[in-house]
């Protein structure tokens, strides 16, 4: 026996004629009553699929208060059974510098207590819901994107059974000590300077400009930069590493430490992310260089590790960079994207 969303005033938002298996309900967000569950089951789902990235409650929030693409007013249900949140997914879009329009697939569910149908419902209801958003677009290429990885096989066998393909692999990777630093100076005539809040703008627009040739760039928005500057993890400036040529942005490292992350996992590993650098000063050596120097900072701190995410196919070699430096692939993640028609 199943219940169909026809039953649930989220059925005029998502509408689809999946099933939903009986008991579960489906209804709109409520925020920000409905935050902390939801937070802690995305944590818990990416720890069981491998991935090494969590999000704390206030992030969260802060997330949802304007997630990009996307109003959470209209755009996410949420499922229920018994009043217990098992799932909830967000439906969303962006486009890219190149002029295709993605169209996002967020579904997130408790492994232990939603199976495969509610997977599959809510997979289509915000397909639904995307295809909704797109009608309102120019004619133009237009793709539906999901997200999966090697540790969750039954999550991406029904992705490709329902369409998509894979079209990107990123690697979660760790170093696992922060002993033995890398000998790898900084090129000659650049310089790391402290971060002040006037530097802001310019180390955003440096960042978004070293991207722009990287797959999937979309322009950032100005709730994009609000989190850059704000956000309650990442936004600690003293763990960044900056190098400016006179006075130009060359290239940067922006690490972090989630406190939250490590005392649930029980580890002391520092994140350095947002790792890029600017065309004219590329081949050079100063990704090594700035990673290299990041690490004085997380030892400081008392981390013991470092992890980084990358796109394996990144045209600027990073994967090599990375690997020379000591990382190594600890999980696989895909991006998945079919036509919307």
């Amino acid at each position: 026996m199943t219940e169909t969303v026809e039953s649930d005033p989220a059925s005029r938002l998502f509408p689809t004629t999946a099933p939903l298996p009986a008991g579960v309900v489906l209804r709109h967000l409520r925020a920000p009553d409905d935050f902390h569950d939801m937070n802690t089951m995305a944590n818990a789902i990416r720890r069981a699929e491998g991935t090494d990235f969590s999000t704390t409650d206030e992030q969260f929030a802060r997330f949802y208060a304007d997630p990009p693409g996307s109003d959470p007013t209209t755009d996410v249900a949420v499922a229920e059974i018994d009043g217990q949140i098992v799932g909830y997914g967000r439906a969303a879009w962006h486009e890219e510098l190149t002029g295709i329009r993605i169209y996002e697939v967020i579904p997130f569910l408790d492994p232990a207590l939603a199976g495969s149908e509610l997977f599959v419902a809510l997979v289509e209801m915000l397909e639904a819901r995307d295809r909704m958003i797109a009608a309102d677009h120019p004619a133009g290429e237009k793709h539906f994107e999901t997200f999966g990885g090697d540790l969750a096989p039954e999550r991406d066998a029904l992705l490709r059974a329902h369409g998509y393909e894979p079209v990107r692999y990123f690697y979660s990777m760790l170093r696992p000590t922060l002993d033995d630093l890398p000998d790898a100076p900084l090129p000659d005539g650049l310089e790391i300077r402290e971060v002040h809040p006037e530097h802001l703008p310019a180390i955003w627009a440096a960042d978004q400009e070293a991207f722009r040739d990287h797959w999937g760039f979309a322009p950032g928005t100005d709730g994009d930069y609000e989190r850059f500057v704000s956000d309650p993890v990442t936004a600690d400036s003293s763990l960044w590493r900056i190098a400016w040529d006179g006075d130009e942005v060359a290239g940067q490292v922006r690490s972090f430490i989630n406190e939250e992350e490590n005392e649930r996992l029980g580890r002391l590993v520092g994140h350095t992310e947002s790792i890029s650098v600017r065309r004219p000063w590329r081949r050079r050596g100063l990704a090594r260089a700035l990673i290299a120097a990041s690490f004085p900072l997380l030892r400081a701190r008392g981390m013991t590790q470092a992890a980084l995410g990358v796109d394996t196919q990144n045209p600027s070699g990073a994967l090599r960079v990375y690997e020379a430096c000591g990382f190594v692939p600890i999980s696989r993640t895909t991006t998945y994207r079919k036509p919307l028609t």
